[in-house]
């Protein structure tokens, strides 16, 4: 299947190159794409007064090894425990400590073999919930609807080499600052508002993250 992703970028990205890009994102090294463009647009003005791109491809996914997040089979603990092994945690309570090892081990999934990994994007504001669950302040369920607050949208992301032999450029489109960085700073702000809110009225009878080390629970359970 065919289908159009957009890259959110400062510059003009004609060819994605592989094995390029921070390593400590939250799939790793790979080509982060979206299939909304508005979305694409927010991501590419980080800072206030530059206009950005949103680069457009075509991409063929068929014989492509997926990894989608979404699916039933999979949970937020899957999500959380790829995103503890990639992005640098900064873990000062030993509960945290002990979380994210215990994600890692127990949730984690080798996504080595996998073309193309499909899920949340976890940008600064959406974090704060990962930090926060790891730190034991959070339920597993309110995990789940802070993950969908602010409709962060889901992020699609190039692994492989033979991934990266399926994208096709197509054209790009202006990002203008002026809309777009305050969108993106509206859409963070609503994130802070709602995890705040969640934060106050935490449920303490909820399935925390110490809770599931007691248990010893693991990904089949």
């Amino acid at each position: 299947m065919v289908i159009k992703i957009w890259h959110g970028s400062e510059k003009i990205i004609k060819k994605p190159m592989y094995n390029e890009g921070k390593i400590h994102n939250d799939y790793g090294k790979g080509f982060y794409c979206t299939e909304s463009k508005e979305l694409a647009k927010e991501w590419a003005c980080k800072e206030i007064g530059k206009d950005g791109f949103a680069n457009c491809y075509e991409f063929d996914t068929d014989g492509l090894k997926i990894l989608d997040l979404s699916d039933d089979k999979y949970n937020v603990l899957n999500w959380l425990a790829i995103l503890a092994f990639n992005r640098n945690f900064k873990t000062s309570l030993s509960v945290a400590r002990e979380a994210k090892k215990y994600l890692i081990n127990n949730f984690g999934i080798n996504t080595d073999d996998y073309d193309i990994i499909k899920g949340y994007r976890a940008d600064d504001s959406y974090f704060a919930f990962a930090r926060a669950f790891v730190n034991n302040q959070i339920s597993v369920d309110e995990l789940e609807r802070a993950m969908k607050l602010g409709k962060l949208g889901e992020q699609i992301v190039l692994k492989s080499p033979k991934a990266f032999e399926r994208i096709k450029y197509v054209e790009y489109e202006i990002a203008e600052n002026q809309k777009y960085y305050h969108r993106r700073l509206e859409r963070n702000k609503k994130a802070e508002d709602d995890f705040t809110e969640l934060l106050i009225n935490a449920d303490i009878k909820g399935l925390h993250i110490i809770d599931i080390m007691r248990k010893e629970e693991e990904n089949s359970d």
